[in-house]
């Protein structure tokens, strides 16, 4: 048996298919990952052994030179110029394949349901955020330029807008891709490529899915890659050198806003007595001095990391979050897109961290939160939850997908 696990995205998008692509694979299960073939990308699947099936280009090359739309043409143009790309790649990647599990940027997971469609493959759409499932218990995520409309209070009237909100983004794309390949249009883009029934990777202690009748989720827990690389040795003498320090990164994030908050993060890390480890990431984090307090690394195992750390300070990313949930860590959540705010507030909510509001924080504010972060209660709170936080996510997902391939070749 043999499954192709799509995305087109980030990190946070990657490495969760590659623990469910060693799920599978220790099921007994030909498992391959079609991802962008950045070089962090490729590292990643190398060290999990698990082989890398190449998108249309390297999802940071992509960002850089074409994800800036001038217009809605031009938006238009770029869903449908990934749609035909991804298409192409994922079509070479699926063959042989018994089913698809997709996810990362729309166009891409379209394109990926269109293959399963045509090869007659078993397909599953997967998520790594309860925000954007469909549900009454809460408003879908407003996209750029298409704020929701302040006088709708009603969840189920704005899931409906978020639907047709979706066409008007990605109907017309999906449209003349599907025409092309001699395939049936669909009149909701959203829940043709969503499904029904999506497995949604999130843990049910941080992030809990309710019931709805607008959406069938399958919760399965997060799916996490195991880190076995030891941290580096230099690291490692900073971390002896001293009391724990506070972790400042921001992952994937590459805008300035990051950048001027990891400054202002160390600023108010030292202010209260602190180093730091610093997370170069996307952004290319830099310190600013030499002063001997800090420690700046590249790509690191944050597993390892983050059991000695006083506090994270991080943007909100699904994966990041869920890590130093695990952890036991308290958190400071500086959001800076999407979802962070959301998964910022419920960090609050459980009382393991602070959530600061909006992306560019003052001195004053950075420090408010890392003062919530470090009050000996939050620790507390942190080190009860993370005995909470499940481990077996993939594995359960795993069990789900071979099923569905069993029960669509079961004879009617």
């Amino acid at each position: 048996m043999r499954v192709l696990l799509s995305t087109y995205g980030s990190r946070g998008d990657v490495e969760p298919l590659v623990a469910l692509a060693v799920q599978l694979q220790g099921l007994g299960v030909e498992a391959v990952v079609s991802a962008p073939p950045d070089q962090e990308f490729a590292a990643l699947l190398a060290r999990a052994g698990v082989p890398l099936a190449p998108a249309f280009m390297p999802i940071r090359q992509w960002v850089g030179e074409r994800a800036k739309p001038l217009s809605t043409a031009d938006f238009h143009k770029l869903a449908s110029d990934m749609m035909a790309a991804q298409f192409d790649a994922i079509s070479a990647a699926a063959e042989g394949c018994d089913a698809i599990v997709a996810t990362g940027l729309f166009p891409s997971a379209s394109a990926a349901r269109s293959v399963a469609e045509l090869m007659g493959l078993t397909y599953r759409h997967v998520t790594f955020c309860p925000l954007f499932l469909p549900s009454q218990h809460h408003r879908p995520f407003p996209y750029p330029g298409h704020p929701l409309p302040p006088e709708v209070t009603d969840n189920r009237e704005l899931w409906d807008f978020n639907a047709r909100t979706m066409n008007a983004l990605f109907g017309e794309a999906l449209r003349a891709h599907r025409s092309a390949l001699g395939l049936l249009s669909v009149d909701n883009a959203r829940d043709h490529v969503f499904t029904d029934q999506p497995l949604l990777a999130s843990d049910p202690v941080l992030w809990p899915w309710r019931q709805t009748e607008l959406c069938d989720a399958v919760q399965t827990g997060a799916w996490i890659l195991p880190d076995k690389r030891p941290l580096p040795a230099e690291l490692v003498t900073f971390l002896k050198a001293g009391e724990p320090p506070i972790y400042v990164g921001f992952g994937s994030m590459f805008m300035q806003s990051a950048r001027d908050a990891a400054l202002v993060a160390i600023e108010a890390a030292r202010a209260q007595g602190r180093r730091a480890v610093v997370l170069r990431g996307w952004a290319d984090l830099a310190l600013g001095d030499d002063q001997g307090d800090c420690f700046i690394t590249g790509d690191v195992n944050q597993q390892a990391l983050f059991p000695q750390m006083a506090a994270v300070m991080h943007h909100g990313g699904a994966g990041t979050t869920t890590a130093a949930t695990r952890a036991g860590a308290p958190q400071v959540i500086i959001p800076q897109i999407v979802d962070q705010p959301y998964w910022a507030g419920r960090v609050a909510k459980l009382g393991i961290g602070a959530a600061h509001d909006g992306p560019t924080p003052s001195f004053a504010s950075l420090s408010a939160a890392l003062t919530t972060a470090l009050a000996p209660e939050t620790g507390t709170r942190a080190a009860v939850v993370a005995r909470t936080i499940r481990s077996d996510g993939s594995e359960v997902a795993a069990r789900l997908v071979l099923d569905a391939i069993s029960q669509e070749r079961r004879p009617c």
